[in-house]
């Protein structure tokens, strides 16, 4: 038995056009945004064809969960909104404009600790802090019988998400990064058979062109 599982970058939302950090700043879905959460709808759809049921998990951030909602219609699923699917909190930099981030911001050296690193922002989480819940929300929907589920999230957490996926060591992920965009589909398949844990698509984001 397979189980594919398909990630959501959340769209478009007011802190990517005020140039706002977002962490756990709770920004809504821009116009832009809500016309790309339809249009990713409509493409998981597609995807998803004919299979029932349908599991649908959501950071409960704003932003992610609107752009679950139309997802969750189209299907006739519910959401389950969970705070471990949220992005990395900035701390004091959330919200705050990009500019006073980049004044602030303290990055690790190359060789330096970057796991437990809050970058020199007060109340930020570090990565390791960040992958640990990442990881719990993944090992749950993972272990879930359901064979096909859907999961809204945001860009950088993606990364965590899809190495979770992949068993990566949490003390490897100093480094690793997969490009995640606005609305960007990510596909995911476990086969039982052959005990692999595959990604099949990252980032697909074919279905937003002309919005």
């Amino acid at each position: 038995m397979s189980k594919d599982i398909y990630v959501v970058a959340h769209t478009q939302s007011r802190h990517h056009v005020e140039g706002r950090v977002g962490g756990w700043y709770d920004s809504e879905l821009t116009d832009l945004g809500r016309r790309q959460a339809h249009a990713v709808a409509e493409r998981i759809a597609e995807l998803v064809g004919d299979a029932r049921p349908v599991e649908i998990y959501a950071s409960d951030l704003l932003r992610a969960a609107q752009t679950a909602e139309p997802i969750a219609r189209r299907l006739g699923a519910s959401v389950a909104h969970w705070p471990d699917l949220r992005e990395r909190s900035l701390g004091v930099a959330d919200g705050k404009p990009e500019s006073w981030l980049d004044g602030r911001l303290v990055l690790p050296a190359k060789d330096g600790d970057r796991l437990d690193s809050r970058e020199g922002l007060e109340g930020a989480e570090t990565r390791c802090e960040f992958a640990t819940r990442v990881y719990r929300a993944v090992d749950g929907i993972a272990s879930d019988a359901c064979p096909t589920q859907v999961v809204v999230t945001h860009g950088f957490a993606l990364t965590f998400v899809l190495a979770a996926w992949i068993k990566m060591p949490i003390e490897s992920l100093g480094w690793v990064a997969f490009r995640s965009n606005a609305g960007g589909i990510s596909h995911l398949r476990e086969d039982d058979e052959v005990f692999s844990r595959a990604v099949m698509r990252l980032n697909d984001r074919t279905h937003l062109e002309g919005l």
